[in-house]
């Protein structure tokens, strides 16, 4: 444990300090804007200090620091660095991937209406965000039918010589091609802007006024194809009730704690309407006070809003932020004012209650899910924690192209980067499931650290032998091992999953259903489902390069194009037609046929 002695030897600048612990893991990120007073907080006497801080220091073992120049850059390193290392007593935000926008661009004379995930500050307006991908596509689907905006991208747009199907169905104004004025396209953005914004009775008022006036001129096809406009409007929009009267965009926080951790709920306000939310989960995190309130959801918010993420003018919490440095940061990242403060008013306090409701909601269910570190290292009659957990699972199709999968969970949750497919051609035609662990624990123990707390095989007692003869023959580092395999049966009442360990000849005794073995259940599904996906990825695309050459008017030269624009034949397979008949020597005709032969090759796969 590290001693107070070594408090003179830090610096009285602003800047960030990294706690490492025996292995040289950093544990801990902080920044202060006096890093010697800062870190003289953590050695106070015991009965002053934090459950959590308290926990934490006798795990400690050194201290490294960074100096900046201001506090506004600690923070914003201080952010980076959590991302980067995910400590473990930091709250530390895993769910950060950016969500759904629609995209305007104005700097088009003829926007398109696209899906992002990023901002960009190019005058370009964005709506959103959604949580659900799959509801902003359904969207998008929606507002294609209902409003008659351009589908394709600039790209294709700038070559087109004679417009596409989407004109003849009535579903693009043909403006690549048919002399369509910037005025007349604008009216149709005005429509698709007021729709995504909520504004409803505006739409249907406009568009009505605009029905009536082609019909006093005599227009009646074009009357009749507002009403009918109007009429699927009326079934498509859901009607949300105005939570802010005066129609502002915020971000809502709330928060609620139980014993094991802490949920914290975001919900989005967008012209005055909730829209969409998302809840988090942060274990033993300690939320009895407003400060310990606070510092969360400070924590939060400065890893979760990103340049490139929708940042609204106003965002809210139930108390307010401790950290005046914090709103500059997120003006810069905007590239305009933001307000995080208290909640004013009986609207504000009534989103921070539906908020809070949502966090602790949240809250609720992970106290009947989860395990911690500590609870899973018990039942496996492990010593310490098991953080980081690994799982392989070998696998081939009637014995060819035989691979092991790796998934890797951090604190119960899913590490993506880390995931990794081992092939082994040398293996092809043997099936043999124990050779191939064997070899992947060769493979692994050449790639280096991290090194897991256990490595979780997907197979039985046979599987687990396998595994640690190859640890013991090929190295000497010492990686817990445990095996679960499907027990006799699954029905109800009856034996289900088993957990083997090494040195034991019958199961673990692990309740079935107990967050334990939920957790592990949970583990080998993953790696099961991701092996099998990457199994049948490259079972396509090596059917796909081999009948590629055979499809019908595509020689060397059209071959060669396609590999050189497409990563794949499989990414060829999902192009559509204006994307091929934007390669060059690829005309609108040629571009059909060989899209059909495309598509051709996924039917007979």
């Amino acid at each position: 444990m590290i001693s107070r002695e070594i408090l003179p030897t830090f610096p009285t600048c602003p800047g960030v300090y990294l706690m490492k612990n025996a292995a040289g893991r950093i544990v801990y990120v902080g920044k202060a804007k006096h890093l010697r007073r800062r870190l003289a907080s953590y050695f106070q006497p015991e009965h002053r200090l934090p459950p959590k801080v308290r926990i934490m220091m006798p795990k400690v073992e050194s201290i490294d620091f960074l100096c900046t120049a201001t506090e506004k850059e600690a923070l914003l390193l201080e952010a980076s660095l959590i991302k980067k290392h995910r400590p473990k007593y930091n709250i530390v935000l895993r769910d950060d991937k950016d969500y759904v926008l629609f995209c305007l661009s104005r700097n088009h004379p003829f926007p398109a209406l696209r899906l992002t995930r990023k901002v960009l500050r190019d005058g370009s307006v964005f709506f959103g965000p959604f949580t659900s991908a799959l509801g902003a596509r359904e969207t998008k689907r929606v507002i294609d039918r209902l409003f008659p905006l351009r589908k394709c991208r600039d790209t294709v747009f700038a070559n087109r010589t004679r417009p596409c199907l989407q004109y003849h169905i009535g579903r693009c104004l043909g403006p690549c091609c048919l002399p369509v004025s910037e005025e007349d396209y604008r009216q149709v953005v005005r429509r698709v802007e007021l729709f995504l914004s909520g504004k409803s009775d505006e739409l249907m008022a406009g568009l009505h006024a605009q029905m009536m006036r082609l019909s006093d001129a005599l227009d009646f096809e074009g009357a009749a194809r507002l009403r009918d406009s109007i009429r699927a409007l009326r079934e498509t929009v859901e009607r949300q009730a105005a939570v802010l009267s005066d129609g502002r965009d915020l971000d809502v926080i709330g928060v609620h704690g139980n014993e094991n951790g802490a949920g914290l709920a975001i919900v989005f306000v967008r012209q005055g309407r909730i829209i969409d939310g998302q809840s988090f989960w942060f274990a033993d995190t300690s939320v009895e006070t407003p400060e310990d309130q606070t510092r969360l959801t400070d924590s939060f918010v400065m890893q979760y809003y990103t340049p490139e993420r929708f940042i609204p003018a106003r965002i809210i919490t139930a108390f307010g932020s401790q950290d005046p440095a914090l709103e500059d940061a997120l003006a810069d990242m905007r590239g305009g004012k933001v307000g995080l403060a208290k909640a004013r008013g009986d609207q504000e306090r009534r989103l921070i209650d539906i908020a809070t409701a949502n966090a602790k909601a949240q809250a609720i269910r992970q106290r009947r899910t989860t395990t911690t570190p500590a609870e899973l290292a018990r039942a496996l009659g492990m010593e310490g924690e098991v953080e980081r957990i690994e799982c392989v699972d070998a696998s081939h199709i009637q014995g060819e192209g035989m691979r092991v999968g790796m998934v890797v969970f951090v604190d119960g949750r899913e590490e993506k980067s880390a995931y990794r497919t081992y092939s082994f051609p040398e293996l092809e035609g043997t099936a043999d499931d124990y050779l191939a662990l064997a070899s992947f624990v060769a493979r692994r123990l050449k790639s280096g650290p991290p090194w897991p707390d256990l490595l979780l095989i997907d197979g039985g007692k046979g599987q687990l032998a396998s595994v640690e003869r190859a640890l013991t023959e090929n190295g000497t580092v010492d990686i817990p091992l445990a095996a679960i395999a499907k027990g006799e049966s699954r029905r109800a009442g009856e034996l289900g999953d088993v957990i083997f360990r090494p040195g034991r000849k019958n199961p673990l005794a692990i309740r079935p259903g107990s967050p334990e073995m939920l957790l592990l259940q949970h583990v080998r599904d993953t790696a099961h489902r991701y092996i099998i996906s990457r199994l049948r990825r490259h079972k396509r695309a090596a059917q796909l390069s081999s009948e590629l050459d055979k499809l019908p008017g595509v020689g060397p030269k059209t071959a060669r194009l396609l590999w050189e624009h497409f990563d794949s034949a499989l990414a060829m397979t999902k192009a559509g037609v204006e994307e091929l008949a934007a390669l060059p020597g690829l005309g609108p005709k040629k571009a059909e046929a060989l899209h059909a032969a495309l598509k051709s090759l996924i039917k007979t796969d």
